[in-house]
């Protein structure tokens, strides 16, 4: 059995959808995701955004420069693994922050949607309102582990491990606050919709 096109439409060309498919992935790459927001939601997100470029770059540059000196000049930076190690977190809590902020936070809607909008609405405050006490437990109990280990010592990089394991208690925290940001922004949102 072959595969037919539905009756009425076009064929195109490998090449045509080829470049269909860069034009759609250069659209929703180079988007504007905080379009519609206020300065002070813009000016959090840039300096999250600033904050993850600058752990980013940080990586790169470490794994880079330790491998060419690895494979080309004979010697590594003994704590350019441990420096990547420690700086991973506060990627992902940066990372999950502006997630939950621009809404972009795996979510399934479509059976939400399925409910009708009063039961989405209460579902999305439950879940909000459910996500941010997860994450305010969660720094709580990572904040008793970084006073517990974090005044050790690392062993190459000489710095306490309180610096790099603050990220499981900041990113905790500051992804409670997005959620309860959400919540806040969804019920002044409804109430003008109630009022219009």
């Amino acid at each position: 059995m072959q595969d037919r096109l539905p009756e009425g439409s076009v064929p195109i060309s490998d090449a045509e959808l080829a470049r269909q498919v860069d034009e759609a992935a250069r659209a929703t790459e180079f988007q504007d995701l905080d379009i519609g927001r206020s300065r002070l939601d813009r000016a959090i997100n840039a300096v999250a955004e600033a904050l993850g470029v600058a752990v980013l770059l940080t990586i790169v540059t470490v794994v880079f420069l330790n491998a060419l000196g690895r494979y080309a000049l004979g010697f590594v930076f003994i704590w350019g693994d441990e420096l990547v190690l420690s700086l991973l977190p506060w990627l992902g809590m940066l990372g999950m922050f502006l997630s939950i902020r621009r809404r972009q936070i795996i979510r399934i809607d479509f059976f939400a949607q399925r409910l009708g909008a009063r039961m989405e609405t209460v579902l999305a405050f439950a879940t909000h309102l459910f996500s941010a006490a997860i994450f305010v437990w969660l720094a709580i109990v990572s904040l008793k582990y970084l006073q517990f280990f974090g005044g050790d010592q690392m062993i190459y990089v000489g710095l306490q491990k309180g610096w790099f394991m603050a990220a499981m208690v900041v990113g905790p925290a500051i992804a409670a606050v997005a959620y309860l940001g959400l919540l806040v922004q969804d019920y002044f949102k409804r109430n003008r919709s109630d009022i219009a």
